[in-house]
């Protein structure tokens, strides 16, 4: 079983990052209000980028590591990996 770390854009500009290891079920969650409290109220949300992960271990530490980036460095994951990478990239 993969996991994925994603990167969302709300509607509002800001930016959520988690883990999951169905990624179109969870945006669909995240779309209906069902995710994050944080996206309940800037839906609809976009898939702005994902990285696949081996293990759910690997997954939570790359989750850990965007989180400490700055938003710009987000954006730049972004518009660099064109909505997919793996796990080790940076």
């Amino acid at each position: 079983m993969n996991w994925y770390v994603y990167i969302l854009i709300c509607r509002d500009g800001t930016l959520y990052t988690g883990i999951t290891n169905n990624l179109e079920a969870r945006l669909e969650a995240h779309n209906s209000g069902k995710g994050a409290k944080y996206t309940r109220s800037r839906t609809p949300v976009t898939l702005g980028t994902y990285f696949q992960c081996p293990t759910k271990s690997d997954a939570l530490k790359k989750e850990a590591a965007i989180k400490r980036l700055t938003r710009q460095k987000k954006l730049e994951l972004i518009n660099n990996q064109k909505n997919t990478g793996s796990c080790y990239e940076q």
